[in-house]
């Protein structure tokens, strides 16, 4: 099977590879990375008809090159990728889907950490929807986490890790922690050793959902 994975931060790219690895080998992977679609973002402070219309494009893209499915690894863009899923009969996933299905199906008290604050704004709407349309009420408890993403784009892994694991005294009295981004999953051992509560990444989520339906 040959999984397109659309990325718009470069970060985002070890932890998937890692996530199908472990989880899914065989597997072929085909990435496509645009980093200007997060600074792009930035400097708009929305999600403009211009991007949507730059996410219809890629996904033609790697249609057109043979995908048998799409996962987009960059939470800031659910509305872009929930249109681009109208418009193709293969599975396409938005990053953190599946992590959201897991996190639902384990508990109402839910928290989400984060290193890049448009990913919060995006995802929190996108899991009370998904909540909503399960007839679940949940409550979510954020943190967004300065500096982190800041120290992992330098090369400096060990200050990202503990920065994000600095976040737990903020969801602490949560059922399950998500880590917002894919670039954040590698933290997960680190904040996982502060919390009670399971501690959930998109990347292996995403990797295990895509195998069921495909493999």
């Amino acid at each position: 099977m040959r999984i397109a994975l659309i990325h718009a931060l470069a970060l985002s790219i070890p932890p998937i590879v890692e996530a199908f690895a472990a989880l899914w080998p065989q597997a072929q992977l085909n990435h496509l990375l645009d980093d200007s679609l997060a600074t792009d973002l930035a400097r708009d402070g929305e999600l403009t008809p211009a991007m949507h219309a730059r996410f219809e494009r890629l996904a033609d893209y790697v249609v057109g090159n043979g995908a048998d499915a799409i996962l987009f690894t960059c939470s800031a863009f659910a509305p872009c990728i929930d249109s681009v899923k109208k418009q193709h009969a293969i599975p396409i996933l938005r990053p953190n889907e599946a992590m959201f299905e897991a996190a639902l199906s384990q508990g109402k008290r839910l928290g989400l950490v984060s290193s890049f604050a448009p990913s919060i704004t995006s995802m929190t709407p996108e899991l009370h929807a998904m909540a909503a349309a399960r007839g679940v009420t949940i409550s979510l408890e954020t943190a967004c986490v300065a500096g982190a993403m800041a120290a992992l784009a330098s090369g400096d892994g060990a200050k990202h890790d503990s920065l994000i694991a600095e976040s737990a005294p903020k969801v602490h009295n949560c059922d399950v922690v998500m880590l917002a981004q894919f670039s954040t999953a590698r933290a997960a051992s680190a904040l996982q050793a502060r919390l009670r509560c399971p501690v959930l990444t998109s990347p292996e989520s995403a990797v295990r959902k895509l195998k069921g339906l495909l493999a």
